[in-house]
C-alpha cells in the first residue's frame, strides 16, 4: 500500500504529460461553459478520465503514488493559473471572442465554426430582453462559452481596456 510500483518522478512526469494533453484537447474542443455541457460531453469527460488513469499510474496502485499524482496535478494547475496572467500564455489558453450576429444578421460561417446554432442564439437574444435577431447590433460568443448580446439601441463607449455598451434612453 505504501510502496511505489513506479518511481515517483515517473508518476509526476506521466501526470504532467496527461494534464497538458487534456488541456490542449479541451482548448481545441471549443467554447462551452461547464454548465453548457451536453449529456454526450459529460460522457466523454467521464470516459476520458477513466481511460487516462492507467496512463498516469502505470503499474503503480500504491497510496503514496496516488498522493504524488494529486500533488503534481494540483501544483501544475496552480502554475498554469499563474502563467495565465501573462498575455502571451493567456492567449494560448483562452480563445478569442467570436462575433456570431452583426447588425441583425446571423454570421453563419462563424456560427458553424464555433458550433453555435440559431436556437442557442435566439435563446440568448430573448434572455437579453430582445425579441428578434433584427434587434441585435452585435452577438458575441465569449471565450467562456457565454453569448453576449448588444441591442440595436445601444451606443458604444470606448474605454482603455474594454468596449462598453449603453442603451440609449428613449
Amino acid at each position: 500500500m505504501l510502496n511505489f510500483g513506479v518511481a515517483p518522478w515517473e508518476l509526476a512526469l506521466r501526470s504532467v504529460l496527461i494534464y497538458l494533453a487534456l488541456l490542449i484537447a479541451l482548448r481545441l474542443f471549443g467554447k462551452r461553459e461547464v454548465g453548457q455541457f451536453t449529456l454526450y460531453d459529460l460522457v466523454l469527460i467521464l470516459l476520458v478520465a477513466n481511460a487516462v488513469q492507467p496512463a498516469m499510474t502505470g503499474p503503480d496502485n500504491s497510496l503514496v503514488g496516488g498522493v504524488v499524482i494529486i500533488v503534481v496535478l494540483v501544483v501544475l494547475n496552480f502554475l498554469i493559473g499563474q502563467l495565465d496572467r501573462f498575455g502571451l500564455f493567456h492567449r494560448l489558453l483562452e480563445p478569442e471572442p467570436t462575433i456570431v450576429v452583426r447588425d441583425g444578421q446571423y454570421l453563419t460561417a462563424n456560427m458553424r465554426r464555433e458550433g453555435v446554432d440559431r436556437e442557442e442564439l435566439e435563446t440568448a437574444i430573448r434572455e437579453h430582453g430582445l425579441g428578434d435577431v433584427k434587434d441585435v447590433q452585435m452577438g458575441v460568443l465569449e471565450p467562456d462559452g457565454t453569448i453576449s448580446i448588444v441591442g440595436g439601441g445601444s451606443t458604444v463607449e470606448h474605454t482603455k481596456r474594454r468596449v462598453r455598451y449603453r442603451h440609449r434612453r428613449t
